[in-house]
């Protein structure tokens, strides 16, 4: 199938179930038929908006309307514009805007990010599926018959906006070619079944969910047990109500779900495999013993191009290797020549910091299909014929790649250079931390300093000295990475894709009403800082000339 729209169409006569959603069930044929019904009420309520496609943003949690406007806009010839409900309703605003969105779904609980915020939608183009006013919409297109007409490959498919987690979302286009292509790939890669049975618990408006779920699951006839929100809590539970057998995820998912307390029938349960990225070492191990699952982590972008996954010879920590063959390697990001292979000593730890650059894909910039109206973006993606991914990483003698944070992870820390993630895996071993993202806060000379936010699991309280302590053993902790600050939260700021947002952590920094340690020279000892230590901290910024680098 050449387009996400054949995919739909090819479940038009299918009466399996394919959608279940808390006490209901749709069949694929049912699905497809409320997709048909939707496309035809778009297309009569939205003219076609001169020379490009008609967008229909969907501001909702996870809900049947999500899935079904995500059949409705393919089959329209339409591209679907996913919202993130966790922005504000300024952000929304400029999002709508900016991807030129004609229609907006939304519902009770999010439509207040939408009223009177600025977008330039009349009132009536903001439909809310839980008013009667919706249920009237939808009336007369009833029964609708599926489009006449068939979408190109080249047409977009879906705009889907990044995290936002290094800055501000930005478009990613998905063509209907592009999403169908991706969605074989996807069958493979975790063969999935028609028997299968798929958690959903992702937000719809985001890459990971529909790539990695429901549209191999469509295309497979597989039945998607559909969730409004991820909870830790209702995890397991839905694992063993629905017979699940494949979950996606990505970011702290597995974390939360650990930190619940265990089912008796957690090890025997139908669960055979978890699919996704950013999980740690320890959360991947720990989760597939609960589960007796296999525990599959990858790298991927919404923008496509390349995937890098792992193999049964990858090391430790390790990416993996670029899938298909693809020429990835590791760029300085100032001159462009390939980094070193990575250099190890005994404990594991990198020692040639300038084995760090950035993942490119030599030659595949014609496969990244592009940002939404934004050249500066681009920009930074496409240089040449190569595919720069703003991504971070090293490689060994092996060919083995290593995450090394994002391109805004870099820290600088009396005179030597290093990377957030190698430091944050030696952090997220410390006994009862959940969670320990670091980032470069501005050191009162010159430089960087160290911060550390952690995340401790529940019923676990931080203590300094056990941190510290652990910190001293552990011999691949390099001397300048030890943080100077430790910010203890309750919960870490999550994108809408449940990827940590260090963005408002950095502004914080140790300006903030939770508890903040500081560490005393260059010792294992931490102690609470209180507003003398501050006041400190400011006279030193104040003697050396930098007191406008201080957090506000």
């Amino acid at each position: 199938m050449d387009t996400y729209a054949e995919i739909i169409r090819s479940r038009a006569e299918d009466d399996k179930v394919g959608l279940r959603y808390e006490d209901n069930s749709w069949s694929w044929r049912e699905v497809v038929q409320e997709s048909a019904d939707r496309a035809a009420a778009l297309t009569s309520l939205v003219p076609q908006p001169g020379d490009r496609q008609i967008h229909v943003g969907i501001l909702l949690e996870n809900v049947p309307d999500f899935v079904f406007w995500l059949g409705a806009g393919p089959l329209a010839g339409a591209a679907v514009v996913g919202i993130n409900a966790s922005r504000s309703g300024a952000e929304l605003a400029h999002d709508i805007s900016h991807g030129d969105v004609d229609v907006v779904i939304t519902e009770n609980a999010l439509a207040h990010l939408v009223d009177g915020t600025g977008h330039g939608l009349p009132p009536e183009r903001i439909l809310n599926i839980d008013s009667p006013e919706y249920a009237e919409f939808l009336a007369p297109f009833r029964g609708a018959a599926l489009p006449e007409t068939v979408p190109t490959p080249e047409e977009k498919a879906l705009l889907l906006f990044s995290s936002g987690s290094t800055g501000a979302p930005k478009a990613v286009i998905v063509g209907q070619g592009r999403l169908a292509r991706l969605t074989a790939a996807m069958v493979d890669r975790v063969s999935l079944r028609r028997d299968s049975v798929t958690y959903l618990c992702m937000p719809l408006f985001h890459g990971n969910a529909v790539m990695l779920n429901l549209a191999p699951a469509m295309c497979v006839g597989a039945t998607v047990a559909m969730t409004r929100k991820f909870s830790a809590s209702k995890f397991g539970p839905d694992i063993h109500r629905y017979g699940v057998t494949y979950v996606n995820y990505v970011g702290r998912a597995l974390s939360y779900t650990l930190s619940r307390p265990e089912d008796p029938r957690d090890a025997q349960s139908t669960l055979e495999l978890a699919f996704g990225t950013e999980a740690s070492e320890t959360d991947v191990r720990r989760f597939s013993e609960r589960y007796g699952c296999t525990v599959m982590e990858g790298y991927g972008l919404s923008e496509g191009v390349f995937r890098i996954g792992r193999t049964p010879q990858t090391p430790r920590d390790s990416l993996g290797i670029p899938q298909n063959g693809l020429d990835i390697r590791v760029l300085d990001e100032a001159t462009g020549i390939e980094c070193p292979p990575a250099e190890f000593d005994s404990d594991g730890r990198l020692v040639n910091a300038e084995a760090i650059g950035e993942m490119v894909a030599i030659g595949l910039a014609h496969t990244f299909e592009g940002y939404y109206k934004n050249p500066g973006a681009m920009a930074d993606r496409v240089k040449g014929a190569d595919f720069w991914s703003g991504d971070l990483a090293y490689r060994d003698s092996d060919g083995y790649f290593y995450f090394a944070g994002r391109s805004s992870d870099w820290l600088r820390v009396d005179s030597e250079n290093f990377s957030a993630a190698p430091v944050e895996r030696v952090l997220q071993r410390v006994p009862g931390v959940a969670a320990a993202p670091i980032f470069a806060v501005p050191d009162p000379r010159t430089g960087d300093q160290v911060m550390v936010v952690v995340e401790m699991e529940d019923g676990v309280s931080f203590d300094p000295k056990t941190f510290g302590d652990f910190l001293d053993e552990q011999p691949d902790m390099g001397a300048k990475w030890w943080p100077r600050f430790v910010r203890v939260i309750d919960r870490l700021p999550l994108t809408g894709s449940n990827k940590v947002n260090k963005t408002p952590l950095r502004r914080a920094a140790w300006a903030t009403d939770d508890s903040v340690y500081t560490r005393v020279g260059r010792t294992r000892e931490y102690v609470l800082l209180d507003d003398g230590g501050r006041d400190a901290i400011e006279a030193e910024f104040r003697a050396h000339g930098r007191l406008a680098m201080l957090p506000s």
